[in-house]
């Protein structure tokens, strides 16, 4: 029996019985913003239990008054009243995200709900808009949070006391998880599963779904020259395309400002005011993705991965790249890299 203290109180964990995780439900929710997490729990059992484990999760979705909920896709399905639970002891909350509009709808019956249970469970999570639940419950308050990027703003604009980062796929704060929409829920969900059994667990988990890999938190929503052409309204994005396709090559920027056709200094104004960044930023910001993916997804040495994206030197990489992420290119490696354990582990059907 393992004890642990969580907000004040002490919380009991029988081993070998498993983790209840309770998905809060509503008309007009996002079906991907369960089914993905759900589906990632579920998986990670059935990977322990064909491995001789007992089964890691018990999975609830529950409504405010449960029976059939329509979700936005118009897929209906059946849920648990919230009153099943009374005096339940439940490890992981998570309110799921997606609403009917412009403007997120925070049910009084279910925001009343998680601000009476969150002092007794040990994870209280968030997908998407899920995040406007939470707050509304005071739980985010001085917390950084993350919710899907086009409601970042509303979010913040909503409730200022808390911290909402425009770019994080997933945020862990204390015992608080909030992420972005859709497949941000998949990777906070083997977050969790990692937190709670494991890395072999969790990646064997991300390779079931086809995820290959397992995202860390800070990455952001977006890819580099995707966030950047969402900035500046596609003004700069065939130079970025270039850039991706040339990143072995000498970036400076009179050579930028040349493949852009304009001149130098008016290159340098306008990048600057569209893009929110120099062009020497984004083009390490570039070499930096990159070489992330590379680390994730092939055996190549650092050095060939140096030369691949730009560097003359091993040291240079490794240099940015421990500033950029504050962990060295071969500590990534072990922790993303997809080829960890897929040499080792069997497929499974289904």
């Amino acid at each position: 029996m393992a004890r642990a203290v969580v907000n004040g109180k002490t919380m009991v964990n029988h081993q070998g019985k498993p983790r209840r995780v309770v998905f809060l439900v509503y008309d007009d929710m996002n079906l991907l913003d369960l089914a993905g997490p759900l589906q990632a729990f579920v998986t990670a059992n059935r990977i322990s239990e064909n491995q001789g484990g007992a089964s890691l999760y018990e999975t609830v979705v529950a409504s405010a008054y449960g029976g059939a909920v329509l979700s936005s896709a118009g897929l209906p399905f059946d849920s648990k009243p919230l009153a099943t639970l009374k005096g339940v002891a439940i490890d992981t909350l998570i309110a799921v995200g997606g609403c009917k509009g412009e403007e997120f709808w925070a049910c009084p019956v279910l925001v009343a709900w998680i601000a009476q249970r969150a002092a007794s469970v040990r994870r209280l999570c968030s997908v998407c808009t899920g995040a406007f639940l939470l707050a509304a419950t005071g739980q985010l308050k001085g917390r950084r949070a993350a919710t899907h990027w086009d409601w970042v703003d509303r979010l913040q604009r909503l409730h200022p006391e808390v911290t909402v980062d425009a770019n994080a796929l997933f945020i862990q704060d204390g015992a608080v998880w909030t992420s972005g929409g859709v497949t941000a829920a998949i990777d906070m969900t083997l977050a969790l599963i990692e937190a709670d059994h494991g890395h072999p667990i969790a990646i064997q988990t991300a390779r079931q779904l086809v995820m290959f890999i397992k995202r860390a938190g800070g990455q952001s929503q977006f890819s580099v020259p995707l966030a950047a052409q969402a900035r500046d309204d596609g003004n700069f994005a065939s130079l970025h395309s270039w850039i991706s396709a040339h990143l072995d090559e000498n970036l400076g920027v009179a050579q930028l400002a040349s493949q852009a056709g304009m001149s130098l200094r008016t290159f340098v104004r306008v990048y600057a005011a569209k893009v929110g960044r120099t062009p020497a930023k984004m083009v390490e910001a570039m070499r930096m993705e990159a070489a992330c993916r590379a680390l994730e997804s092939t055996d190549l040495p650092l050095k060939a991965i140096a030369l691949k994206i730009g560097y003359a030197e091993e040291q240079n990489l490794r240099r940015v790249f421990l500033r950029t992420f504050d962990i060295s290119p071969m500590q990534y490696r072990a922790r993303f890299s997809e080829r960890v354990v897929f040499s080792v582990i069997p497929t499974m059907p289904g």
